[in-house]
């Protein structure tokens, strides 16, 4: 892997593709038990997460934006290293992140990207959600799931003060030792059954009083109609 996302001041950074790609304190998912993940990669290389929200289209943060030539959208994934017959490899051909986003400090970082072809709907793709899920290099290429509790926006300011903004929410543990990672970013938090989140950034990865700080999905959900429609 290669380090392409620049860290911000400070130490906060987004969660794009580094060497140390992973998730801390996560677990294997069982296989095909995430049918709506979808891993993005930029010329063959791992890239990003994302959530497949209907059969021609994905969320992802757009702090994960790259040419739509250049990004692979695959699905079906559980082992990246093992051919499983499951997976579909389909190519980006839209990326259209939210016009008012501003990556000091990644505000409005949400992003949909319109797939080439349909997806194939079946078991092992899908879009459902019930848990929050990566890809990690933590076990190498194994999808890993982790679960959180979203804390309150007054927990959330404490750790970062006038970063946070309306558009975000913190998950985690103050104590640290569980949490996203670099490589992790446009990836999914889902509570109750629906997409809550999209992974965005936060100060390293599990830092004792520095949860990780996520993308409101429910703030988008007339922009992403409008985008979806007119598309």
């Amino acid at each position: 892997m290669v380090l392409i996302k620049k860290e911000m001041e400070k130490g906060f950074r987004g969660k794009a593709c580094s060497p140390g790609l992973k998730i801390i304190g996560g677990y294997d998912c069982p296989p095909n038990s995430q049918p709506w993940q979808v891993y993005l990669t930029f010329n063959g290389e791992p890239w990003c997460g994302g959530s497949l929200i209907n059969e021609r289209w994905v969320v992802s943060a757009a702090h994960c934006k790259i040419p739509a030539s250049n990004l692979t959208v695959h699905l079906g994934e559980h082992n990246v290293n093992v051919e499983e017959g499951t997976e579909q490899r389909i190519g980006a051909e839209k990326v259209i992140p939210h016009p008012d986003y501003n990556d000091q400090p990644f505000n409005n970082d949400f992003m949909l990207i319109k797939l080439k072809e349909p997806a194939i709907f079946n078991e092992c793709v899908n879009f459902n959600v019930f848990h929050i899920i990566f890809f990690t290099d933590g076990n190498p290429s194994v999808l890993q799931c982790l679960k959180l509790p979203v804390l309150s926006k007054q927990q959330c300011v404490r750790a970062y003060g006038s970063r946070i903004t309306e558009n975000m929410f913190c998950a985690g543990f103050m104590k640290g030792g569980k949490d996203s990672c670099q490589g992790d970013s446009g990836g999914p938090i889902v509570c109750n059954g629906e997409l809550r989140g999209v992974v965005s950034w936060g100060k390293g990865c599990a830092e004792q009083g520095y949860p990780g700080v996520y993308v409101e999905v429910c703030r988008y959900t007339a922009w992403t109609k409008h985008v979806t429609d007119n598309n």
